[in-house]
């Protein structure tokens, strides 16, 4: 008897702390991770293309998987108020690998871990903003809100989200 009401108990807290987790706490299965962002481009905001400090505005993209090739094409990052950019080229993520998505104009290269969003607007608001990863499918890969006040305590511009 004594086994079935430990049983019930350990049910009824699991239970307790499922309900205790907040819904932006979910997890997306998925081997790319928004691994940080420098939402805030160091110096004096200047969308200007040719002498703007865009490209200095990045986010990091990471495959975390210990095994498997993830190719970037079809894969959308979107913020808040909807601005988006989607990978249109092949950009091959190797095991531990990772992408900066600067901002402003130049080419994508897998041996230099970059692509360029081809805008020299800034996408990522310096006082908080919601960034989303999106399969080719539509189905969330990662998603992360911040603001500078919660989450850049030494004020650099950059927040990591997975190490």
């Amino acid at each position: 008897m004594r086994i079935r009401i430990v049983a019930a108990t350990a049910t009824a807290g699991a239970l307790a702390v499922l309900a205790a987790v907040p819904a932006h706490a979910t997890e997306y299965s998925s081997a790319l991770k928004i691994r940080g962002v420098q939402y805030d481009a160091p110096g004096r905001d200047s969308n200007s293309c040719s002498t703007g400090n865009t490209r200095n505005e990045y986010l990091t993209i990471k495959n975390y998987s210990s095994r498997t090739t993830v190719n970037l094409k079809g894969y959308v990052v979107k913020d808040r108020a909807g601005h988006r950019f989607t990978f249109s080229h092949n950009h091959y993520l190797q095991p531990g690998d990772y992408v900066k998505l600067r901002g402003g104009h130049g080419t994508e290269s897998d041996a230099r871990n970059v692509a360029y969003r081809n805008n020299c607007n800034f996408i990522w608001n310096n006082d908080k903003d919601t960034i989303r990863l999106y399969k080719p499918s539509g189905a969330g890969a990662d998603s992360h809100a911040y603001t500078r006040a919660a989450n850049d305590r030494d004020r650099n511009g950059y927040i990591t989200f997975h190490g």
